[in-house]
């Protein structure tokens, strides 16, 4: 049997699976008795739903900045390489400059050789798109999809808010986009993250639209920065599963590339416990799953792996680089571990 719906957690106290299919769709289940409780273990990011936002934050900030102080310094690579892409004032020309660099115009009216000098942008801007759609209101192992992708929010402020740099932030909910300007320092930072913690849950009936949010965010124009997509990138509609691909392609060419995906081990494979019922909240429809079956559960991973595979080939076409959280791994130290890479990358090393 193949599975073409998506869906996102069952709102009841039964324990929820999600199921999905060979071609990038997502069921969730709900089955009682896992005995598997959210936000236990290390490394998980808090919950949200749990307490109060201000209080729990402020717990996430600790945790990012005892965690990657100290594993991260330096300042951010430059936009460009070179000098600088920003005109600047001219100078007269000295024997070894680059001659491409000739400003004309002075040089015509003074009779004089002259160059024209750029500025280095040392700020960076960084936009954040934000998928809360319903497919990440889910979880089975340390936190939701949803905690997680605000932790992954929380991280990226911390690495690039700093020296004037600005960090704004697109939220999409399938009911709702909000935008939340580019603003600089550390307590902006904390204000977005705290409006985005307040977005409300996504109901049903709705189908969360990341291409929307991405193509919102390349219309106006804006100046040359980093952009970074935290996504399930499991939405999809009737333009096809990848409708993301080509606004992410556009944003590409003028901007750096992060692409977040968050992940369930659930969404990798399904544990035998017997008969499912998953249910769809942006359709109300539901479907009885019989994880016993061992084959079905071996077409199910292998759908699951084709899915990914399809995911992460997307993102390369889209010249994204990738970085994917699991609510079942010590998210922190990902983080730390690609940006390392990252950094060895850019200055010569190797990286996978």
């Amino acid at each position: 049997m193949i599975l073409r719906r998506r869906a996102a957690s069952v709102p009841s106290s039964a324990r929820e699976y999600p199921v999905p299919q060979h071609r990038g769709l997502l069921l969730h289940a709900a089955t009682p008795g896992s005995g598997v409780e959210p936000g236990a273990g290390d490394g998980a990011p808090p919950r949200f739903a749990d307490g109060p936002s201000d209080v729990l934050l402020r717990r996430l900030e600790l945790t990012v900045r005892r965690r990657l102080d100290g594993l991260l310094q330096g300042d951010h690579l430059g936009l460009v390489p070179g000098s600088g892409s920003e005109a600047g004032d001219s100078r007269t020309y000295h024997p070894g400059d680059d001659v491409r660099r000739m400003d004309w115009p002075v040089t015509a009216r003074t009779q004089v050789p002259h160059v024209r000098e750029t500025i280095a942008d040392r700020e960076l801007e960084t936009w954040a798109v934000v998928d809360l759609s319903a497919s990440l209101d889910f979880g089975t192992a340390n936190c939701q999809k949803r905690d997680l992708a605000i932790a992954g929010l929380a991280a990226v402020g911390h690495l690039t808010v700093h020296g004037g740099n600005r960090l704004g932030a697109v939220v999409t909910t399938g009911e709702r986009v909000d935008r939340y300007p580019a603003m600089p320092g550390r307590l902006a930072a904390e204000r977005l993250l705290r409006s985005v913690v307040a977005t409300p849950r996504a109901t049903g009936g709705r189908r969360g639209d990341l291409a929307a949010a991405l193509e919102s965010l390349r219309r106006p124009p804006r100046r040359r920065g980093l952009v970074v997509v935290v996504s399930d990138f499991l939405g999809s509609d009737a333009r096809g599963p990848a409708d993301w691909e080509r606004p992410l392609r556009g944003l590409s060419a003028r901007h750096d590339l992060l692409a977040v995906e968050v992940l369930d081990p659930r969404e990798l494979e399904l544990p035998d416990v017997g008969l499912l019922t998953v249910v769809d909240p942006e359709t109300g429809q539901t479907l009885e799953v019989p994880t016993g079956d061992a084959e079905f559960r071996a077409r199910f991973a292998a759908g699951a792996a084709a899915q990914r595979s399809e995911i992460a080939a997307t993102l390369r076409r889209a010249g994204a680089a990738h970085l994917q959280l699991r609510t079942d791994r010590d998210w922190l130290m990902d983080v730390v571990r690609f940006v390392a890479e990252r950094r060895r990358a850019g200055s010569g090393g190797a990286s996978r």
